[in-house]
């Protein structure tokens, strides 16, 4: 597996950070690439949630909830994503106090297809690109959590 992840330190109490985060059915709200998003379990979020995000670019894949720990961030298993070229993937977003703020971390795990030729793909091509989505979902993070 590859191993790719963000930091960044956010001017608002982790409450403030968990309240947006943890309405699981809603990362549209502050993921820039991501246009909506289906609940595909219903009730409470919480492990074994499922939603699918629909992406600007008109992909979709299912993220399902394989770790939930209220206040403190989530983990889930990514599935049904035919658009991408990996044969597995996880993420991990955790969040701790930090002074005054929160230092949120998300992390992104996968394994690509096609070989050593797919490897080297996922440690030049898919690392700058998921850096600049998880970047922009952590700014975007930020924002709505200061906000309100």
């Amino acid at each position: 597996m590859i191993h790719f992840e963000k930091n960044l330190t956010i001017d608002a109490a982790p409450e403030a950070v968990w309240a947006v985060l943890g309405r699981f059915m809603h990362i549209d709200e502050f993921a820039p690439e991501i246009v909506s998003v289906d609940a595909l379990t219903p009730g409470e979020a919480g492990l074994g949630s499922q939603r699918r995000n629909h992406f600007k670019n008109g992909t979709s894949l299912v993220e399902e909830v394989t770790s939930w720990r209220p206040g403190e961030g989530y983990t889930v298993k990514l599935s049904d994503m035919a658009a991408m070229p990996l044969n597995e993937a996880s993420s991990d977003i955790r969040i701790v106090a930090k002074g005054q703020g929160s230092s949120v971390t998300w992390t992104f795990d996968y394994r690509v297809k096609y070989g050593p030729l797919g490897w080297l793909l996922g440690q030049t091509l898919m690392k700058m690109m998921m850096g600049k989505i998880i970047e922009a979902n952590l700014k975007g993070l930020a924002c709505e959590a200061i906000a309100g």
